[in-house]
């Protein structure tokens, strides 16, 4: 699903490689912590230290490299320069760099008569670091984004491209005038799975070796939302292309993620007190921003306190599970009359049932519970009651059942997403028929999601955060499988794979959270020198700040900084401003 992913502040120069015995791949034998497994048991055997990158210059212009460009079944359209300052990053001019557009299999697809293609951007700067970096879209795909290398959190402060990365983007196998219909290809939903990140990844690499006259020393992969999910899958399919791989708020089982949003749809249906003007229920008066804001304040007042700082951050959020009841911690209306200071009965059911995630009717769970977090502001209400009932249905009806819906269905979506039935229609995920022989299933989630023994092997790492208040993707999905993951390797998988959970962020940003950080360059220093991040700084973006959230209160302190914890350490409060990062610690 859509998200916006950009950076923070630049972080600490990064210190010298380790030393070692080089091996062939360019990594060094070198002891890491924790358990070194193979993705379904132990092993004693130290995981590889991979070497650090060493930089590079273009050679020639940007000219001599379009006489150069050529990669079997692709067409490029652009070859140009761009003068330093053209693209800014929060008020700072981004280097001189050569733009490369193109695409890849251009076609016309059999099933529609459309014209499909795997549209990409490069974006090269002169002065090289020696990194490559592949920005994953979000939502549909469906444009080819500006290549700058977006790389986490809210509020840009840099990018990789500034920071001397060559960067990919691209369209994902279709353009965005064919959302959401391009799912009737049955190559475009291949493409928009897993099949453009495999295809496009090579050519890059090809582009970049005639580009510096060698090919990256080390590549990383970013996203969120959707691109976290390509984050994810890029682990378990490109496992042997990929040395850093960072994944935000990862809608890696996105399928039945958009079947929990419907089910969300419904339930808000059920307590709705006014219909639009189609005679559907108005699902934002099921549960109101005043009523989301009671609720919200409920939710602190029992939880705020568990991990030692009242701070209006709920940094325990699975102690809060156990405290929080909205049944009897939220007041219930009298006569059932709401004024915002109160739910109905009707509404504790209906609300308590988006918490508790799609069910089918025997209850058997169709996705994730989501965790009670106090970001229950607009961005929460964008997915829960908006989205749902558009975006979601989309996806559904033409990329994820099998068979896809009929066109028709584009102008009923939110009947759609009302009318569907967890008990027909879910299942249709896991189906294929015809010329659709992959089920949505296959192509949208990681081949065997826990065993990520090949990019562990390797020495490779993975890096990935989650929003609690994340309305979509549910980040109790995300520590069920970082859970599993960790069982798959021994109890233990933080030498090489780690998850943050982020206390009240929304879906990738925003939400009353400290939601501005850098994952890029822990990561660097992780992969390249053997230096695992045991926290990473984030810092709420306050009225102060070049790229405000408004959903910060004004009650915190300008700059407030928070660590983010490894799962399932927690930010503690010890004692100290309760401002500063340096007053928490993770335990």
């Amino acid at each position: 699903m859509k998200c916006t992913s950009i950076a923070i502040a630049a972080a600490a120069a990064l210190a010298l490689a380790a030393c070692g015995g080089s091996n062939h791949d360019g990594s060094t034998n070198a002891n890491n912590s924790g358990t070194s497994g193979t993705g379904t048991g132990t092993s004693a055997t130290a995981l590889p230290q991979l070497s650090a990158a060493s930089p590079g210059t273009l050679a020639g212009n940007c000219a001599a490299l379009a006489a150069k460009l050529s990669f079997a079944n692709t067409t490029f359209t652009t070859v140009t320069d761009v003068a330093a300052g053209t693209l800014t990053v929060s008020g700072k001019p981004i280097a001189e760099h050569c733009l490369i557009q193109g695409n890849m299999n251009q076609r016309v697809s059999s099933v529609d008569g459309k014209t499909y293609a795997i549209g990409f951007e490069m974006r090269l700067p002169l002065a090289w670091n020696g990194r490559f970096f592949y920005q994953a879209n979000g939502g549909l795909d469906g444009n080819v984004v500006t290549a700058t290398g977006e790389i986490g959190g809210g509020g840009a402060t840099d990018d990789a491209l500034n920071m001397g990365f060559a960067v990919i983007s691209s369209d994902a196998g279709h353009s965005s005038s064919q959302n959401p219909l391009f799912g009737l290809d049955p190559q475009a939903r291949l493409d928009y799975g897993y099949n453009a990140v495999a295809t496009l990844t090579p050519m890059a690499k090809q582009v970049i070796k005639l580009a510096y006259g060698k090919g990256p020393d080390r590549s990383y992969f970013e996203g969120c939302s959707n691109g976290g999910r390509h984050a994810l899958v890029a682990a378990a399919r490109s496992s042997a292309e990929y040395d850093g791989i960072i994944s935000g708020d990862p809608g890696f089982h996105l399928p039945k993620a958009a079947i929990g949003e419907m089910w969300g749809a419904q339930q808000l249906a059920k307590v709705a007190t006014a219909t639009t003007s189609a005679g559907l229920p108005d699902i934002t008066t099921g549960f109101t921003a005043t009523e989301r804001t009671m609720v919200a304040a409920k939710i602190l007042a029992k939880c705020d306190a568990l991990d030692g700082a009242t701070d209006g951050l709920i940094q325990d959020i699975k102690a809060c599970q156990a405290n929080f009841s909205l049944a009897t911690d939220v007041p219930s209306c009298t006569n059932n009359v709401r004024d915002g200071t109160c739910l109905t009965t009707a509404q504790k059911d209906a609300i308590g049932n988006l918490f508790a995630g799609a069910r089918d009717s025997a209850g058997n769970a169709l996705y994730a519970s989501f965790p009670y977090d106090a970001g229950l502001g607009a961005g929460w209400s964008a997915w829960k009651q908006s989205n749902s009932i558009t975006l979601d249905p989309a996806a559904a009806a033409f990329t994820f059942t099998t068979l896809p819906q009929s066109a028709s269905i584009l102008s009923q979506l939110s009947s759609y997403a009302l009318n569907f039935s967890m008990d027909t229609d879910a299942p249709k995920i896991f189906a294929t028929g015809g010329v659709y022989t992959e089920s949505a299933w296959s192509f949208m989630t990681p081949p065997d999601e826990t065993n990520l023994s090949a990019l562990k092997q390797r020495g490779a790492k993975l890096i990935v955060y989650h929003g609690t208040s994340d309305p979509v993707f549910s980040s109790n999905d995300t520590t069920d499988w970082y859970q599993r993951l960790s069982t798959a390797n021994g109890g233990d998988a933080t030498n090489f794979a780690r998850l943050y959970t982020i206390a009240g962020m929304n879906h990738c940003s925003g939400g009353p959270s400290t939601d501005q950080f850098d994952m890029l360059t822990p990561m660097i220093a992780w992969v390249e020198q053997g230096k695992a991040p045991d926290s990473v700084i984030a810092t709420a973006r306050d009225a102060s700040s070049a790229a405000p959230n408004s959903d910060v209160p004004s009650s915190w302190g300008a700059g407030r900084t928070r660590p983010l914890c490894p799962y399932p350490k927690v930010a503690r409060y010890t004692s100290g401003n309760v401002d500063s990062a340096s007053s928490f610690t993770c335990s």
